[in-house]
């Protein structure tokens, strides 16, 4: 529907608490996915960066995501949850649409499991791990509907570095290294 305006650090859309959306079939739920959708696409696009985006990224505080790996279908989800986590964790390599300039190491749970809701009010469940890196993604993007950002995980100060310096130096050994359609 329409590429829309990702808040950036500093912006106190950001820390809000998302609301648990009531009925994910509602024509505004089916709209707010769209405008993530085109706005994901968009940066995408135009960056290189993004395989899932929030609503309250774009202002909109609803518990809402949306993510779009490559070779994959659009994938929406309503009202996730995080159910159980694993013990052992990993460091990885983040960024964020909302601050694309700064690329940080944090520390996520290997696995988890995230109830969700689709688009027509079906819930489901799915286990995610390393594979395609998803335990990591759905951490990041959930984080933002609880108003907590990529910088509040940083393992350690020093591994900060700007997009250019994670270019040079890590991309290459990272998610974001598939630079072919989006994700």
């Amino acid at each position: 529907m329409a590429v829309r305006t990702v808040l950036q650090l500093g912006d106190p859309g950001l820390r809000e608490v998302a609301t648990r959306v009531s009925d994910p079939s509602a024509s505004e739920i089916g709209s707010l996915v769209r405008d993530l959708a085109d706005t994901l696409a968009h940066w995408r696009a135009s960056t290189g960066y993004g395989r899932g985006i929030a609503a309250p990224q774009i202002g909109m505080a609803k518990r809402v995501i949306f993510l779009q790996l490559p070779g994959a279908e659009p994938w929406p989800l309503v009202n996730p949850e995080i159910t159980s986590r694993s013990e052992e964790k990993i460091v990885v390599w983040d960024a964020c649409l909302s601050f694309l300039s700064i690329f940080m190491q944090v520390e996520r749970h290997r696995e988890i499991a995230v109830r969700y809701q689709d688009l027509r009010g079906e819930r489901k469940e799915i286990r995610a791990g390393e594979e395609r890196d998803l335990s990591e993604l759905l951490q990041h993007e959930i984080d933002h509907l609880n108003g907590i950002l990529a910088i509040d995980r940083i393992t350690d100060m020093r591994t900060m570095c700007t997009r250019e310096e994670f270019e040079k130096r890590y991309r290459a050994q990272s998610p974001y290294a598939v630079a072919s359609g989006p994700s």
